[in-house]
């Protein structure tokens, strides 16, 4: 069984550039956690509860990173030590960036830990 969450929406500041650790940006969350068969008794205290996964994100999103790469593993790192999850993957998407002055729809990073 996998819990999901998409599109998890907070401000951050992450980045690089000194205006991305000033005024902070929009970043989006993808979430897949494995559980098994967690929840399937139609009990909550047997389930991985999805808010207290969407609180996790926030905890991690609150602290500052530089790179994208380490926000998103520090997300799945977290998910891993608070949850009973067979597997985690995790997306973070930036999608107010501009490339080499160039407008894409957003950059992303993708982690999996089993």
């Amino acid at each position: 069984m996998k819990v999901e969450l998409r599109g998890i929406e907070l401000h951050g500041y992450h980045g690089v550039l000194e205006e991305e650790q000033r005024d902070g940006q929009r970043f989006l969350y993808d979430v897949e956690l494995e559980v098994g068969e967690r929840g399937a008794s139609d009990r909550i205290e047997d389930a991985v509860d999805y808010r207290d996964v969407a609180a996790t994100v926030r905890e991690v999103n609150d602290r500052r990173f530089h790179l994208l790469e380490a926000l998103a593993s520090a997300v799945a790192d977290a998910l891993l030590e608070r949850f009973p999850v067979e597997h985690v993957k995790v997306r973070v998407r930036k999608p107010e960036v501009r490339p080499a002055g160039l407008s894409v729809e957003h950059s992303a990073v993708t982690v999996e830990r089993p």
